[in-house]
């Protein structure tokens, strides 16, 4: 048994891309474009609401504080399902679930109400991250892993600039609500679409199903492998050495983390800082989406580095220049210059998105246990992104926003430390 594990764990890691591939990818790319673009739906409405009174500021922290809260549960909840029960049904009804709640919340009456939809969304949408990103890791190619899944970055944080691009147009002229009727209907649609996604082959083989694996490899190899030769022979060095799960879910939860409770906090409260300045909602929205269209480039940037140079030369310098970037952010107040500096921060962001999110969390991670650990990380993470809101208003309403900044450059710092010491490179290494 262990001989034919090993034979279909080779077939699949040197099959070259196929037509199921492009399905799998294509369909992957579209639920993460929907997960990218909620974050600034949900920043450009919570800037809404509090310059329309429907919520005051304290009200906008726990609008947001409840998705992020959401976000946890989802993410821990679609490892444990992932991993125990199947990929396929970790990734069947979240999108449902976020869609219909996401839709209904157009319709809240009250601030109280649209906090309790949002969460219930979120709860949803949590698990898209998650079984993203490692389901790119299962069905890519070992020798063009690092690129598809910086790829899938790329394209899925294409919803950053559009979600604002739509909220600047739609938001000051049928409010906040029209964009929640939009994501809501775009979730449920993409839903219908994905219904018959394959499961994982590396799951099944995880769990001595071969027949069904092999059925599956078999379509992914109608356009042939990639050469077994020189790569393979370091794969097969590698493949005694199974990642260490302790230190990579401490190396994963402190690199997550500092991603994305940097970005979140940088991107959530972007436009209701720039009105706390005196710019109006419409020029808010506007110059954060042109800060915004740094994701793709960011996430491209991010996606060639990976493979290129490798996992921590990519990772360790992004973490410390966006440290820096964001000081500098701080002591800005020329719109022109605010733009700018938000668009190189928004960039560096992104890099790690790709590299850190993308790439080497679900890496770091042998299969029986990747949706757990990918997930622990994820939901971890969203759980610290609860709390900054409040950070936020108490820095805001009590100090500046600057001080926000200063955590940030702290927690990448700390977290650039991290990866140094403890976090093992990962390019073009078998994964089980």
């Amino acid at each position: 048994m262990e001989n034919k594990e090993y034979i279909l764990q080779n077939r699949l890691n040197t099959s070259k891309e196929s037509t199921l591939f492009y399905k799998v990818f294509g369909l992957v790319v579209a639920g993460m474009m929907i997960d990218a673009s909620d974050v600034y739906m949900s920043s450009a409405v919570n800037a809404d609401i509090i310059a329309q009174h429907f919520a005051t500021l304290n009200q906008g922290s726990i609008f947001l504080s409840a998705g992020f809260l959401g976000l946890f549960i989802g993410s821990i909840a679609a490892g444990f399902i992932g991993d125990l029960w199947g990929r396929k049904k970790a990734y069947q009804l979240n999108l449902l679930l976020f869609g219909i709640f996401t839709f209904i919340g157009a319709f809240s009456p009250s601030i109280y109400f649209l906090i309790f939809f949002r969460f219930i969304a979120a709860c949803g949408l949590g698990a898209e991250i998650v079984t993203g990103y490692s389901l790119i890791n299962e069905f890519a190619p070992v020798k063009t892993r690092g690129r598809w899944s910086g790829a899938t970055a790329v394209i899925a944080n294409l919803g950053a600039p559009l979600a604002l691009l739509l909220a600047t147009y739609f938001i000051p002229r049928y409010s906040w609500r029209s964009m929640f009727l939009f994501i809501g209907t775009a979730a449920l649609i993409l839903w219908v679409i994905r219904r018959h996604f394959p499961e994982s082959p590396r799951w099944l083989i995880s769990k001595g199903k071969y027949t069904e694996a092999e059925k599956i490899i078999s379509v992914l190899e109608l356009n042939g492998s990639y050469s077994d030769t020189s790569d393979h022979n370091a794969y097969q060095m590698q493949q005694s050495k199974n990642p260490n799960l302790k230190r990579g879910l401490f190396i994963a939860t402190v690199a997550v983390s500092a991603v994305m409770i940097s970005q979140y906090t940088f991107t959530s409260w972007a436009p209701t800082l720039l009105i706390e300045k005196g710019i109006n909602i419409v020029h808010s929205l506007g110059y954060s989406m042109i800060m915004m269209t740094g994701a793709p480039v960011g996430a491209l940037i991010g996606a060639l580095l990976v493979d290129w140079i490798g996992r921590k030369k990519t990772i360790i310098p992004t973490f410390v220049i966006s440290a820096i970037l964001g000081l500098i952010y701080t002591q800005q107040t020329n719109p022109i210059t605010i733009i700018a500096i938000g668009f190189l921060l928004t960039i560096t962001f992104y890099i790690l998105m790709a590299s850190v999110v993308g790439v080497y969390v679900s890496e770091l991670f042998v299969t029986d246990f990747r949706f757990r650990g990918a997930g622990t990380a994820n939901g971890i993470a969203k759980l610290l992104t609860v709390l900054t809101p409040y950070f936020a208003t108490w820095a805001i309403q009590e100090f500046s926003a600057d001080l926000i900044f200063y955590l940030i450059a702290i927690i990448m710092l700390i977290a650039a430390i991290v990866v140094l010491l403890f976090g093992p490179e990962t390019k073009q290494q078998e994964i089980r």
